[in-house]
């Protein structure tokens, strides 16, 4: 009877065991792991478009981002797109040449888990 008991109990350790691990996959967020222009940098010329490489698919339909210039007025870009070959990457053309100053790139993401992130760097358009 000792046996069976110590044996049930191993059993349901391993179980909780387990499923502690591979639950902590489902809990994961997709961070901003890269960036074109890439954070605190300066570039030369105005880019064409921004580029944001996450840690994990995300969902575009509920994915954005927005720029901020110099003054902090709202940019015009185009609508962020996700790159169908990679789904960890979020594409977002520039409508218009970007003048001298100082830009703030503010995103949101919805991962295919569906936990939500958001953040902001900036960089410089020398």
């Amino acid at each position: 009877m000792k046996m069976n008991f110590t044996t049930s109990r191993a059993l349901r350790a391993s179980l909780l065991l387990l499923g502690v691990l591979s639950a902590s996959s489902v809990w994961a967020h997709a961070h901003l792991e890269q960036q074109t222009p890439a954070a605190n940098s300066e570039v030369s010329p105005s880019p064409q478009s921004l580029t944001l490489n996450f840690s994990e698919g995300i969902e575009g339909h509920f994915s954005g981002v927005t720029l901020k210039g110099p003054n902090q007025q709202n940019i015009a870009i185009g609508k962020a797109v996700r790159n169908e070959n990679d789904k960890k990457q979020l594409i977002v053309p520039l409508t218009e040449s970007l003048t001298s100053g100082l830009y703030t790139v503010e995103w949101h993401v919805v991962s295919v888990d569906g936990h939500k992130t958001k953040g902001q760097y900036q960089f410089s358009v020398k």
